[in-house]
C-alpha cells in the first residue's frame, strides 16, 4: 500500500522542490504552503534585492496554498504564518504521517496539534545544531523546555551529524531518529555546470585560481576573512569572486582594494545562473559562524564538482568536508589557518576531488532523503504514538 504523507512548509523554497518531486515518486504526497512569498519579501528575508526564483518550484508534486490570516504575513516571525485551515486539510487528507520543518512558526504547531488530535504521527525535519554557547540562563531554559517540546513529535528526520547530536542532546531516543540528508538537485547542478565548463575557454598557464563565496554578504558569514586570507596566499596566484549581495559589499571592496586582492562582485545570482558560477571556481569558501546550521551552497558546489573549505562552525562540515578529499575545515575566525586550508585544497588533484565529491553527493541526494522520509513515515504509522 502506498503511504500517504502530508508536508507543511512556510513557502516555496528552491531547496525543497527537488526533494518534493523525488518524494512524490515514492509516496502519495501533498505539500501545503503557509505563505505566498513576494519578490519584495525575498529582499526583506535578507537577500538584499527583490526577485523571483527563476526555476520551477511547484511542478512534479501536488501542492496547495493555505489561507494565511496573520495580520502581518511573514516567514521570519512566529505569528507571520497563521493557517488554522491546515487542521481541516489534515483531516481530509487521511495521511499516514505528516512532516513539518521545525517549530518556529505558528502554522507548524497548528499542524502538530491537528495531527495529535487525529492520531497521525508527526515527523520534524530541521537542521538545528548546538553551535556556540549561549548565556547560562538561556541554556538552562532550553534544557527544561526543549525536551518537553520535542516530545510533541513522533519522529525526527536528522539531516546530518550535528543535527543528530543536537536532538540527542535534548533527549531524543535513537529509535525516533531517521537519517534524511540535506540535499539539493545534484543532477541539475552537475549537468548545467558540465555544460558551462565545456563552453569556457581554456585557462591560460599561470592564471589565478578562483576562490568563490556564495551567499549573503553579511557579518555572520564572515566574507572579509576570505579576502584577508587571499591577501596572504603566496604559493599560488588567486582571485576572489563573491556571488551575492548584502550590506558588507562596500567594506569588502575597500578591504580588497587596500590588500591588493583581485575581487569580482557578481551580485545576486539566481538558481539557473549558479552552475556556471560554480564551474568557474576552483574552490568554494564558507567562513560562516554557527548560525550557518548547514550551508547548502556546499552541496551545490560539490554537485558541480567543486571542493569546499568551511569553518568548523558550519553545520555541514562533519558530513561533507573531508580533509584531503573533498576540502578542508579551519577554526572559525582564524585567517592563518584559513590560508593553510585553502592552499592545501588547491594542491589536490582536481580529477580525484571530483570523484570524491561525486561519491559524497550520491549519499546527500534527494533520493536518499526521500526514501528515508517514506521509511520513517511507514515505521511510525505501524507503531505506537509517543505520549
Amino acid at each position: 500500500m502506498t503511504v500517504r504523507i502530508g508536508y507543511l512548509v512556510s513557502h516555496p523554497i528552491q531547496y525543497y522542490a527537488p526533494l518534493f518531486r523525488e518524494l512524490a515518486r515514492h509516496c502519495d504526497l501533498t505539500v501545503f504552503y503557509a505563505h505566498r512569498q513576494t519578490a519584495a519579501g525575498q529582499a526583506d528575508a535578507g537577500f538584499g534585492v527583490a526577485f523571483e526564483w527563476d526555476v520551477d518550484l511547484l511542478s512534479g508534486y501536488d501542492s496547495r496554498f493555505l489561507d494565511n490570516v496573520a495580520r502581518q504575513p511573514s516567514t521570519d516571525r512566529y505569528f507571520g504564518c497563521d493557517t488554522p485551515g491546515i487542521a481541516a486539510e489534515i483531516e481530509r487528507g487521511r495521511f499516514d504521517a505528516f512532516v513539518v520543518p521545525g517549530w518556529a512558526l505558528r502554522s507548524y504547531w497548528q499542524a502538530v496539534q491537528a495531527c495529535r488530535r487525529l492520531g497521525i504521527p508527526v515527523l520534524v525535519r530541521g537542521d538545528s545544531q548546538l553551535g556556540r554557547q549561549r548565556r547560562r540562563a538561556v541554556r538552562m531554559a532550553k534544557a527544561v523546555l526543549f525536551p518537553w517540546l520535542l516530545r510533541r513529535f513522533d519522529g525526527f528526520l536528522y539531516v546530518g551529524q550535528r543535527n543528530r547530536a543536537y536532538l540527542e542532546h535534548y533527549g531524543v531516543p535513537a529509535e525516533r531518529l531517521f537519517f534524511s540528508p540535506h540535499c539539493v538537485d545534484n543532477d541539475a547542478f552537475a549537468r548545467a555546470s558540465a555544460q558551462a565548463r565545456a563552453a569556457m575557454p581554456p585557462r591560460p598557464p599561470g592564471a589565478p585560481r578562483r576562490l568563490l563565496f556564495v551567499g549573503k554578504l553579511i557579518e555572520r558569514k564572515h566574507p572579509a576573512d576570505l579576502v584577508r586570507a587571499a591577501a596572504r596566499i603566496d604559493d599560488v596566484p588567486v582571485e576572489v569572486a563573491f556571488a551575492g549581495s548584502g550590506e558588507l559589499e562596500p567594506s569588502l571592496r575597500q578591504i580588497a582594494g587596500e590588500a591588493g586582492v583581485a575581487a569580482t562582485f557578481l551580485g545576486f545570482r539566481n538558481q539557473s545562473e549558479l552552475p556556471a558560477v560554480y564551474a568557474s571556481a576552483d574552490l568554494l569558501v564558507l567562513p560562516s559562524d554557527g548560525l550557518e546550521t548547514w550551508g547548502l551552497v556546499v552541496n551545490e558546489a560539490m554537485a558541480c564538482g567543486v571542493p569546499a573549505v568551511v569553518s568548523d562552525a558550519v553545520g555541514c562540515g562533519p558530513d561533507l568536508v573531508e580533509a584531503g578529499r573533498t576540502g578542508a575545515v579551519f577554526p572559525l575566525g582564524d585567517v592563518g589557518r584559513l590560508v593553510t586550508a585553502i592552499t592545501s585544497v588547491l594542491a589536490l588533484d582536481p580529477a580525484a576531488v571530483r570523484r570524491d565529491v561525486a561519491d559524497r553527493m550520491n549519499v546527500y541526494s534527494p533520493r536518499s532523503a526521500a526514501v528515508a522520509i517514506v521509511e520513517a513515515a511507514t515505521t511510525l504509522a505501524r507503531g505506537t504514538r509517543v505520549q
